[in-house]
């Protein structure tokens, strides 16, 4: 069978090397398209689209677009059209919503207010970090011969009280501790032996007041040094002839035989019995400044579990964070706070404490305050929320010249009552158990009801600083204790703690609180404070005098602020420390979304 070629290749047909045919049209691609589609119409033979029908117009438009006939001055009313008069109750909407808009456009409401009730002048601010003017410190709290000598020391050097007081309290943990404890109730005992730290600028007359302070602590040491002098010497001359007896002794039995041994044995054994007996005591020392966590161990146990460290510098804090052995030492300062015992085990000699009493008095510089907080293990450990903090304001350049010296009946007083008490209680080795009178106890248990409310992490003041504030209560206690016993130095530990005393050791604790939330503020403790630090910092960088929430939430970074909520505790505390100041909600004129409250900026902020 013939095969029959292909239709493309058929002769008579135009192909694309055979464009021209007699009676065709020559080929054009737009005249062969895929089978299955029809081909487009010719230009040539379409047809030409209908006309778009034109819209009408209304009667009354139609006639407007007419061309009108020139108007004269005197033309007939009657001829003019007519128009519908406005209604009385559209005229005063209209006229109500014109005359709003422009009051809101030229934002005269508040232009009206302020110039009725023009605003209240702004006051100081207090400056970040302080919350509002610390208290300064309660010296009637204490008794009257520590109080006048305060008051005396303070007006002398021209120094506030607070850092006469601090080291006061100091002096009379000196005296007191680890020779008394206060039992508060059943197991829950308090030793009377305090952590007082006190932060003043260079140029304040630390060491003057230092000196003044503790002065009878050291003529009282000089006393028990002379008293005890005699008795290491004749102790160290019977020792020095034992030991003689019975190394004689010893070499005597090493060198018996026969039936002489035995007895020459027991001999050397009792001569160096008799050696062992003999106890030369120490000298008295209640004081050490520049010393290493191992030496003051060792000297804490030497003086029987009693030792104070009072400096009018902060370099103790130094030596406890490494600076010589590289390596953070907080063991001794831990068990001494709280009274635990301290065992020390180390290479051929053991020592031992049943019950360390620590005390530590320090006037340092702000600096070192704030330097402690990142200090390692001193937070973590507890040892910052055991000190009593004092951050008085300092008076240099507001000082007189001219200022009284300390009248010399003041001084001897103080003098002798502190002596009194050093002396009398050194050789106490078991430690007199003071008690609470019954009203006094029930004082100071609706003070820790009081406290424990202040803890709580969602609205009291002291839940940041729960390592200190847990603490607090006991400090009391201590406080209520070293006052006691400085009311009457001869026989206080005769009787009870009353409830004047309990009352004085609160008021003396509602001051070191006080100090003590300034002082973790400055340490960065306080999310609050930190927050409001931020938005007080974008205030000052923006140069704005007024703002919304809304727009410092937009402004500042998510990773900051991730709700508006967590933002108001930042802007409550600027306006209580006198920052900012909330203004009046405007009322609202319709439906919507509230408006953002809006605050007002101290003019000084730009310039702080």
């Amino acid at each position: 069978m013939r095969r029959r070629p292909s239709r493309r290749l058929r002769p008579g047909r135009a192909t694309r090397r055979d464009p021209a045919r007699p009676g065709r049209r020559p080929w054009h691609p737009q005249h062969h398209t895929q089978p299955g589609r029809l081909r487009p119409r010719p230009a040539h033979r379409r047809r030409p689209a209908p006309a778009r029908p034109r819209r009408s117009l209304p009667a009354e438009r139609r006639r407007s677009h007419r061309p009108q006939p020139a108007r004269s001055l005197h033309h007939h009313p009657l001829r003019t059209r007519q128009r519908t008069p406005p209604t009385p109750e559209d005229s005063r909407l209209t006229t109500a919503t014109t005359a709003e808009a422009i009051l809101n456009t030229c934002n005269a409401t508040q232009q009206l207010t302020d110039l009725h009730h023009p605003p209240t002048p702004w006051e100081t601010p207090a400056p970040l970090g302080q919350r509002g003017d610390l208290p300064p410190f309660p010296v009637h709290a204490l008794p009257s011969w520590v109080a006048d000598h305060i008051s005396a020391v303070a007006e002398e050097t021209q120094t506030p009280t607070d850092l006469a007081g601090c080291v006061a309290l100091a002096a009379l943990s000196t005296a007191a501790g680890g020779r008394a404890v206060v039992n508060v109730r059943g197991s829950w005992i308090e030793p009377v032996n305090l952590f007082v730290v006190v932060a003043m600028p260079p140029g304040s007359r630390k060491s003057a007041v230092f000196r003044a302070m503790t002065a009878p602590l050291t003529r009282a040491e000089n006393v028990l040094v002379d008293r005890i002098t005699p008795q290491i010497t004749e102790a160290e001359v019977a020792r020095r002839l034992a030991v003689e007896v019975a190394e004689k002794a010893a070499r005597s039995a090493g060198t018996a035989r026969g039936e002489a041994a035995p007895e020459a044995i027991a001999e050397a054994q009792s001569a160096a019995l008799a050696v062992e007996d003999i106890k030369v005591p120490v000298k008295p020392r209640l004081m050490a400044d520049d010393i290493t966590p191992e030496t003051a161990a060792s000297l804490l146990v030497e003086q029987g579990g009693r030792l104070a460290v009072l400096s009018a510098e902060g370099g103790i804090f130094a030596t406890l964070a490494g600076r010589y052995s590289g390596t953070p030492n907080l063991d001794l300062f831990l068990k001494g706070h709280a009274g635990d015992p301290l065992i020390i085990d180390r290479r051929g000699r053991s020592e031992r404490a049943d019950n360390a009493a620590l005390t530590m008095g320090l006037a340092v510089q702000p600096e070192i305050v704030s330097d402690i907080a990142t200090m390692p293990g001193f937070r973590g450990k507890g040892l910052l929320g055991r000190i009593l903090y004092s951050l008085p304001k300092s008076n240099v350049g507001y000082r007189r010249v001219d200022s009284a010296p300390v009248p010399e009946h003041i001084t001897s007083r103080y003098d002798a009552n502190l002596q009194r008490l050093t002396i009398g209680m050194y050789e106490w080795h078991d430690p007199a158990r003071l008690t609470l009178t019954t009203e006094a106890a029930e004082v100071f248990t609706e003070h820790r009801r009081a406290t424990e409310r202040r803890l709580r992490p969602d609205s009291g003041d002291l839940g940041h600083i729960t390592d200190w504030a847990g603490k607090f209560d006991g400090a009391v206690m201590r406080i209520a204790g070293l006052i006691h016993l400085a009311t009457d130095v001869d026989s206080a530990f005769r009787r009870p703690i009353t409830t004047d005393t309990v009352n004085a050791a609160i008021t003396l604790g509602q001051y070191f609180t006080a100090h003590a939330l300034a002082t973790f503020d400055a340490m960065g403790a306080d999310p609050d404070l930190e927050a409001a630090r931020v938005v007080h910092a974008w205030l000052h960088r923006t140069t704005t005098e007024r703002f919304t929430v809304r727009e410092v939430f937009t402004a500042l970074p998510r990773n900051r602020f991730r709700k508006v909520t967590e933002l108001e505790p930042a802007l409550d505390l600027l306006e209580q420390l006198g920052w900012i100041r909330r203004e009046p909600e405007p009322p609202r004129t319709g439906p919507g979304r509230r408006p953002s409250p809006a605050y007002a900026v101290h003019p000084t902020l730009h310039s702080a």
